[in-house]
């Protein structure tokens, strides 16, 4: 063997000998490396918060949870005022609109309170769709509707509008107005004048106490 090549190995033994240079970088690099990592891991988490400018991200929408119902309320209650400006008040178990570009609110138990120049008319159904646009009222199901002096309606699948006091049946109807009883096919009433025009099958039960 060459000088050349006892001296180079001599060397390499010198440097992988126990206590030389490889274990003192091996034992620098057992705690550094950690310490590193951790100031890399710190860094990428806190830079977010600290840099300006917008974060953007992406996410996939089969991952996604999205809200079926923009909104739900328990025990709603709303209010307004007619053309006339006599109050009106719609309150109801609950309340869902699905999307703020559908003005549409559905009700459950619903009742509405009218006030009328000799006292409130109430009006209960069991559900109904509410359109805070128009102000009227979609009334599934039966109706009914008490007023003073002993006015009364029942129908099914009515529409009520707020803002006229008028209701329109969707189908055959019932009541009592001063004059007596009546039924008809189909009906529409003007809750403040009691005033109810009835088509189709109409039939009127005078009673003439009440006439006087």
């Amino acid at each position: 063997m060459s000088e050349l090549a006892i001296h180079e190995r001599s060397a390499r033994q010198a440097w992988a000998a126990p206590g030389g240079r490889h274990d003192r970088m091996i034992g620098i690099s057992g705690w550094l490396l950690p310490v590193l990592i951790g100031v890399l891991t710190a860094f990428l988490v806190m830079a977010p918060l600290t840099m300006g400018g917008d974060v953007s991200f992406v996410l996939d929408k089969h991952k996604v949870e999205v809200a079926k119902e923009r909104l739900k309320i328990q025990a709603a209650t709303y209010r307004g005022e007619d053309g006339k400006g006599q109050p009106f008040e719609l309150t109801a178990d609950s309340a869902v609109q699905k999307s703020s570009a559908e003005p549409i609110v559905r009700l459950q138990k619903l009742a509405a309170t009218l006030a009328l120049p000799d006292g409130p008319a109430h009006l209960v159904a069991n559900t109904g769709r509410y359109d805070m646009t128009s102000q009227k009222v979609l009334l599934d199901g039966p109706v009914t509707v008490r007023a003073p002096d002993g006015y009364t309606l029942d129908t099914r699948n009515a529409s009520l509008d707020l803002k006229t006091r008028k209701m329109e049946s969707g189908g055959a109807a019932t009541g009592t107005v001063k004059q007596g009883t009546f039924s008809a096919g189909h009906m529409t009433a003007d809750l403040e004048t009691r005033i109810v025009t009835l088509d189709g099958n109409a039939r009127l039960r005078i009673v003439p106490r009440a006439t006087k």
